[in-house]
């Protein structure tokens, strides 16, 4: 699998630092923010559970739009599967 080039800006990783900090997220939400932060400034990548836990926030219609943001980055970093 190949790395995607996709990074998280400043402004993903803000919304993600506040779906973190919100007692409202769930839980997989929390989990597609906590994967877009660790991505923040490093080379790590999407792992599948995060990935169906941010595809979950993303289908969502309670998640918040700042939920959403760190979701669709998280998965934007997923690795692709093309070889």
């Amino acid at each position: 699998m190949e790395a995607r080039k996709a990074k998280t800006s400043q402004a993903t990783a803000s919304a993600a630092g506040k779906t973190l900090k919100s007692h409202r997220a769930s839980k997989a939400a929390k989990s597609a923010a906590g994967s877009t932060l660790s991505q923040r400034g490093s080379k790590n990548v999407t792992s599948a559970a995060t990935a169906t836990a941010a595809s979950k926030t993303l289908k969502s219609h309670r998640a918040s739009k700042t939920a959403k943001s760190a979701a669709g980055s998280a998965l934007a970093q997923r690795p692709s599967k093309k070889a």
